[in-house]
């Protein structure tokens, strides 16, 4: 069957095109992700250990983690309108610079002694909104860099850079907590980013931004969503990720406060245990950038979450730290199957004259995260962390196979059906 207007095939082989390494701009937008999930994964581990020595309180844990994704489903889908019309450079230079002032304003109250819980959670919510702008803003200029045939594996080294800082990110900051506390991860962080700005302001892609029409954000956003309906197999793949924000994504706040309640690891070690699906999930993208193909694309989607979920549930009934070391290796390993098709497929599968307000629909479905954590949170402070963790997994598994009329139209061979 013909493809649809608008959209990319998932199954024809892909046009011969330079690997995405060589475009300096696809360099330059790698290496800004990298910077921000590299401080994603510093200050999250920071916050979440400051938290609980402060409070004692696995809720409280748990929201901050919740705080940073909540942004996307308040204003993910109106970004990716809004950011239509602004020049993409210009966009995520403005993205990249309001996240450095607020991890040097997070430096300067750790050092000055002044910092509290309610800094860290109004600083999450902050970086949530540069989070939301992620997928319509960088990752659509990535798209727009190597072009349709490059993106799968374009997407396989930008998810690696995520996977490669959770390896990095935990460890480093587990160390800098230890030896000089909380202010070590935020002075990091603002070196990176002075990084990632310069990488920003040098870009030298430009595509034209949307001349303002008639229609409203609004009317703009129900087109998005019209290209959503019509769609089966882009409906399936937001249904997945809904799935994964509510009942996969949260436990990864609960991971140090298992590690320093159970198994009664210190911030060096807690850093080490929580860097362990960040060594499967690179592992896992190395392997696809090497090795997957479109035609697998969907499996590699449904499946990647699949083994996230269950090995959620074994990472929290692991009998000591190895083991639970072990299933948080084979989280990572499904975690780089589930995140890199998750845009992947949503980049090929929407028609090009509304991608950016799909992606930016994308980060309204990852926002719904929120229900996740607070429920997770919840769950945590009635039954204790381990029991949680242990209780999301299966949930999300059940939900899985109950939600199969939803999302088996991705696994349909060929175009759109």
């Amino acid at each position: 069957m013909p493809a649809m207007e608008g959209t990319t095939s998932l199954t024809a082989p892909a046009d011969a095109s330079p690997r995405p390494f060589a475009y300096p701009d696809f360099r330059r937008l790698w290496g800004i992700g990298l910077v921000v999930f590299m401080v994603r994964w510093l200050e999250m581990l920071a916050v979440s250990i400051f938290v609980w020595q402060a409070t004692g309180s696995a809720f409280l844990v748990a929201m901050m983690g919740m705080l940073r994704i909540l942004p996307m489903g308040l204003f993910g889908a109106p970004i990716g309108v809004l950011a239509e019309r602004v020049q993409p450079r210009s966009a995520l230079t403005a993205i990249v610079l309001v996240s450095l002032l607020t991890s040097a304003a997070l430096a300067a109250l750790a050092m000055a002694g002044l910092l509290a819980v309610w800094h860290l959670a109004l600083a999450s919510f902050v970086n949530g909104i540069a989070w939301a702008a992620d997928n319509p803003v960088r990752r659509m200029l990535i798209g727009q860099v190597v072009g349709p045939a490059g993106m799968g594996q374009a997407m396989s080294f930008d998810v690696g850079s995520n996977n490669a800082s959770r390896m990095l990110g935990p460890t480093i900051s587990g160390l800098l907590f230890a030896a000089v506390g909380i202010e070590g991860s935020f002075v990091v962080s603002v070196a990176l980013y002075l990084l990632a700005l310069v990488a920003a302001v040098t870009l030298r892609y430009r595509s034209a931004a949307v001349a303002p029409g008639g229609e409203g954000v609004l009317a703009r956003m129900g087109e998005g969503l019209q290209a959503v309906r019509r769609s089966p197999r882009l409906r399936g793949t937001l249904v997945v990720t809904i799935l994964f924000n509510i009942f996969g994504w949260p436990f990864t706040s609960l991971v140090p406060v298992v590690a320093q309640h159970r198994y009664g690891l210190g911030p060096e070690a807690t850093g080490i245990l929580a860097s362990m699906d960040g060594v499967g999930a690179f592992a896992g993208a190395l392997l696809m950038a090497a090795l997957a193909r479109p035609a697998w694309y969907a499996r590699l989607y449904v499946g990647g979450l699949s083994l996230y979920l269950l090995m959620v549930t074994g990472f929290a009934v692991a009998p000591n730290a190895t083991f639970a070391g072990a299933a948080l290796l084979l989280v990572g390993f499904g975690q780089s199957g589930f995140s890199i098709m998750q845009a992947t497929l949503v980049y090929l599968l929407a028609p090009a004259e509304v991608r950016m307000r799909v992606l930016g629909l994308l980060s309204v479905c990852i926002g719904l995260g929120p229900i996740g954590f607070l429920a997770l949170g919840l769950a945590a402070d009635v039954l204790g962390a381990t029991m949680a963790c242990a209780l999301t997994g299966g949930l999300g598994l059940l939900a899985l196979a109950l939600c199969w009329s939803l999302w088996r139209a991705i696994l349909v061979k060929g175009e759109e059906t």
